[in-house]
């Protein structure tokens, strides 16, 4: 078949952030481009029932917070709050349906073609979408994941009592207990939300310490900041069972390491261990495409797939499961395709916790640098700054966190930055920007920072590296 015979240049398969922003990309490039999508709106999980809902819950349910636990009142502001938890549902699905329309709107600017349906490869380069049959050119999978199961255990988001993230947005009332599984980014952000609107959350996490993946004292005082808002952490502990009877469920736990077990009694449980990619129904054995152990799909530095003109992005591509990760694959990718370089490095992508305080960090933890530096922590200079010491958390009541700056002993390269702040997720930006371009602890150090801003704990921190910081 010649290039001429296709219906499109590039054909990409879902529409979640590394798909739409593929899609974009490859039209802007002058490819004749479609993107197959089975959901009724555009977006993916991220805009639908991830990323962004869970934000307008988020950003409600601190507002609520304030009012009905004092911080208001310490800055003079009485007030005695009234939940509408309807309403609350009501502004976070006005932001879904604006943001999506958005995408839509941009696919008609771009003149993306949308193909409403499932995808199922015929052959590398004809996709059945739906009853449609569509032949292309290049072949972007951009399928993203969806919830990793607990085996043993059902999900009944309708029902409301054993739900996962999508059924933990969409409870119809503030359960009196809930059981979060799963002490990650999605777990902990989705806790938080309803133990500020007055649940009792009791958190159970296999592993000793919240956040897997951070810097091992960014996840120790996560600990302690979470146990202060109130949360009942139940570390080093798995989940055996949960039984449903009636519209309460009954959890089995026991040591992580083994032991006796014990129930635990809850109104919902969220359960929140994890993604997994989603690659069932693709047809990839139709294409010749084995995924690997963890059920990605394998790919080399521009992101083909071993097929010829198949490529794969996002959360069906090694790497952390991250919209941002994903967009900007999905720009990458689709250089590559128009004949571009197309680069992400992935040595920098930042990871947040959009939490209060939220949790950020890029780069390599603490324990990383010393492993790679061969166990010598000589070889490895840290700074740190506390934010009870920046002027402008300190002046809006936010003193828990600190900024933590990793750098190279002997070429003061910096290696990771690691943040605990109210706006850590935008900080970090500074950190990553600053990476990217080699830099050392001295070159932010030594970058005015606007005072007053959180973002001097990013300038102190680095002054930490070489013990000099001002303000402690």
């Amino acid at each position: 078949m010649s290039d001429t015979q296709y219906d499109y240049d590039v054909l990409v398969i879902g529409a979640g952030p590394g798909g739409y922003v593929a899609a974009i990309r490859a039209a802007q490039l002058g490819l004749k481009t479609a993107c197959a999508e089975s959901r009724e709106t555009l977006g993916g999980t991220c805009l639908n029932v991830g990323c962004i809902p869970s934000k307008a819950m988020l950003h409600a349910s601190e507002f609520f917070d304030a009012a009905a636990n004092g911080a208001m009142a310490d800055m003079g502001i009485e007030v005695s709050p009234k939940l509408d938890l309807e309403k609350m549902h009501g502004q976070r699905r006005d932001a879904v349906k604006g943001l999506t329309g958005g995408i839509e709107f941009l696919f008609k600017k771009n003149k993306v073609d949308w193909k409403k349906g499932r995808a199922t490869f015929q052959d590398a380069h004809t996709v059945k979408v739906g009853e449609e049959t569509v032949t292309a050119k290049d072949v972007i999978i951009a399928t993203g994941s969806s919830v990793t199961p607990l085996p043993g255990v059902e999900i009944d988001n309708d029902k409301g009592v054993v739900v996962d993230s999508t059924g933990a947005l969409e409870l119809h009332k503030v359960p009196q207990k809930m059981v979060v599984i799963g002490g990650g980014v999605i777990g902990l952000e989705m806790g938080s939300v309803w133990n500020r609107l007055g649940a009792e959350v009791v958190v159970v996490e296999f592993l000793d310490q919240l956040l897997p993946g951070m810097d091992g004292e960014v996840r120790k005082e996560a600990g302690k900041i979470f146990k202060k808002q109130g949360m009942e952490l139940r570390l080093a502990t798995k989940v055996t069972g949960v039984e449903v009877k009636g519209d309460k469920a009954v959890l089995t736990l026991e040591p992580a390491a083994g032991g006796d077990s014990e129930t635990l009694e809850a109104n919902c449980v969220l359960v929140s261990i994890g993604r997994r990619p989603n690659t069932d129904g693709l047809g990839l054995e139709n294409i010749g495409i084995e995924t690997n152990k963890r059920g990605q799909i394998e790919v080399d530095h521009d992101f083909r797939t071993p097929v010829d003109g198949v490529w794969a992005i996002g959360d069906v591509a090694p790497g952390p499961m991250l919209a941002h990760k994903a967009e900007d694959e999905g720009i990458a990718c689709a250089e590559n395709i128009a004949g571009h370089t197309g680069i992400v490095n992935h040595d920098l992508i930042p990871g947040v916790v959009y939490t209060l305080p939220e949790f950020a960090g890029v780069g390599l933890t603490s324990e990383e640098a010393i492993e790679q530096a061969g166990g010598d922590k000589s070889k490895v200079k840290i700074g740190k700054f506390p934010m009870m010491a920046n002027s402008r958390a300190k002046t809006n009541h936010e003193p828990d966190g600190f900024v933590k700056v990793i750098a190279d002993a002997e070429t003061d390269r910096v290696l990771g930055v690691w943040a605990i702040a109210t706006v850590a997720g935008t900080m970090i930006a500074q950190a990553t920007q600053a990476m990217e371009f080699g830099a050392t602890s001295e070159d932010i150090a030594y970058t005015c920072h606007a005072h007053p801003t959180h973002s001097e704990a990013m300038k102190e921190a680095a002054m930490a590296v070489q013990g000099k910081p001002i303000h402690i």
